[in-house]
């Protein structure tokens, strides 16, 4: 019967093949900054409709400062069945008017165009996966809710507390990022996020005339920035990088203040609070110095929890009914399944394989989004519960 409805769902998905690479074209002109709220707006219409012709009822949350994001759920729904949450964001980093110097092309078997990858593709997977379930007339044993931010790439600040919400009452979370690498590997462990400012504060003086007068901040800050580089522990997973660096005033005046923007990422939650204490805990090397340390770690680490790796293997199982042999990987960088994955089973990563997230060479592999749209309409359907 499973391998029965693999087939069945992967026909449909490669008959109704140019359909998707239409759609997801259409997501990929409708260019959608971060920043840009008005095109966020555009982008989470033409979802939205799309999840309104499924039978879906839709609801539009407006943010303060972004485009605010997409809740759906059935219209016709069973409230005694547990839930699934679908995630996806619409946001890309991408500036306005980028098709001009990246327009959408088509060769070699590639699909490529700003936010192809990351992560329209895995938009257009959602939608065409419930319109399977639909035209098939399948029936899902967890009721499918989709959430659609448009600020997943500025660290989802608006949209965190939905994401949260949801992921609190869902058996389940299916993240549609990007899979890992050209093999296509799934996101099932992703680190943890932190951003940490530090500020030191000196005394300024006249370079010429009264430099030992003054206390160089920028002196003090190139001792703190060794003592951060310590605390890289790259066999434990644990990263701390001082991405930026500013102060002093003019060359002829001794620095009165000087700033570090520092990005960590850890695996655990452990590391994570280790690493928060030993910068709080950095402390002037110069007399008359003080430093100010804000910032906290933000998302947190995607582990490779029981309940998830129950997900993973249940992914694996699907995947080899439609000829997929899936690998598991570790990303670096953070998404939305960070959150889920503090409150549900996660699996990250269900997008079509491709490359160039954020690089001017992003693409897909255009003949891979049927059957990775296959893949997640079979996760759609199964029974966490029973399987």
């Amino acid at each position: 019967m499973a391998t029965d409805t693999a087939s069945e769902v992967l026909d449909y998905l490669n008959m109704h093949h140019e359909e998707q690479v239409a759609f997801l074209k259409k997501l990929v002109k409708l260019e959608s900054p971060s920043h840009d709220a008005g095109s966020q707006k555009k982008i989470l219409q033409l979802l939205g409709k799309k999840l309104e012709e499924l039978h879906f009822f839709v609801q539009f949350i407006p943010g303060s400062e972004t485009g605010g994001h997409l809740y759906a759920r059935p219209q016709n729904r069973d409230r005694g069945k547990p839930l699934q949450l679908l995630l996806g964001h619409c946001d890309t980093v991408w500036k306005k008017d980028t098709l001009k110097e990246m327009p959408i092309a088509e060769r070699d078997g590639k699909l490529s165009g700003p936010g192809v990858y990351d992560m329209k593709a895995g938009l257009t997977q959602m939608v065409f996966a419930l319109k399977a379930i639909k035209e098939l007339s399948l029936e899902t044993a967890l009721t499918p809710l989709v959430l659609i931010n448009s600020d997943e790439e500025i660290g989802s600040i608006e949209s965190r507390h939905a994401i949260k919400r949801l992921a609190k009452i869902c058996e389940r979370a299916f993240v549609m990022e990007p899979p890992l690498g050209l093999e296509g590997k799934l996101k099932t462990a992703r680190k943890g996020l932190g951003r940490f400012t530090i500020t030191v504060t000196g005394k300024a003086a006249h370079a010429g005339l009264d430099p030992g007068k003054g206390i160089n901040a920028i002196v003090e800050l190139s001792h703190q920035v060794q003592r951060l580089y310590a605390m890289n522990d790259f066999e434990k997973g644990i990263t701390v990088n001082v991405g930026t660096i500013q102060g002093g005033i003019s060359p002829n005046v001794v620095a009165p203040e000087s700033k570090a923007v520092v990005d960590v990422r850890v695996l655990n939650k452990e590391d994570g609070k280790s690493i928060t204490k030993k910068i709080y805990g950095l402390r002037p090397t110069m007399a008359d110095v003080k430093i100010r340390v804000e910032g906290a770690m933000g998302r947190p680490p995607m582990e490779r929890t029981p309940r998830n790796q129950k997900l993973w293997k249940l992914a694996r199982a699907k995947a080899l009914l439609l000829g997929l042999e899936l690998e598991e990987a570790t990303a670096g960088g953070g998404s939305d399944g960070n959150t889920t994955s503090t409150y549900t089973a996660t699996l990250d990563g269900l997008g079509t394989t491709g490359d160039g997230a954020h690089a001017h060479h992003e693409f897909i592999f255009s003949e891979q989004l049927p059957k990775r749209t296959a893949l997640l309409t079979l996760l759609l359907l199964s029974d966490s519960i029973k399987e």
